[in-house]
């Protein structure tokens, strides 16, 4: 289960931040989670519970988990399409010269805090 090295990894990004932007209580904290990324947003959700109760500043704070749709571009013919039901090949041409352009990242999209 990689999720907790990634809440460990988020956690430490929002304290640097709040490093310098000086931060009370997280209330809230919003992620944008590609459906292809590989992160098991349940994982994410039970890693969050048991590392907030473990620091004062996150302590009954809300992990908000927003699915981004996964969509690939075919360099052959142009066509945008579903990367889940296609995967890698293009339905209109059936080329494997795909490349994906939305769906794999896990970014912080917003933070609710006093």
């Amino acid at each position: 289960m990689h999720e907790l090295s990634l809440i460990t990894n988020i956690v430490d990004t929002l304290h640097d931040l709040f490093e310098k932007n000086p931060v009370y209580k997280v209330h809230s904290v919003t992620l944008s989670v590609g459906t292809v990324s590989g992160v098991v947003p349940h994982y994410l959700t039970d890693a969050w519970e048991w590392f907030t109760k473990k620091d004062d500043l996150f302590r009954g704070s809300k992990l908000i988990i927003e699915p981004v749709h996964a969509y690939s571009t075919c360099l052959d013919c142009g066509e945008v399409y579903d990367t889940i039901q296609f995967a890698k090949i293009c339905p209109k041409c059936h080329s494997e010269n795909t490349v994906l352009k939305q769906g794999n990242e896990l970014t912080i999209k917003e933070v609710e805090a006093e």
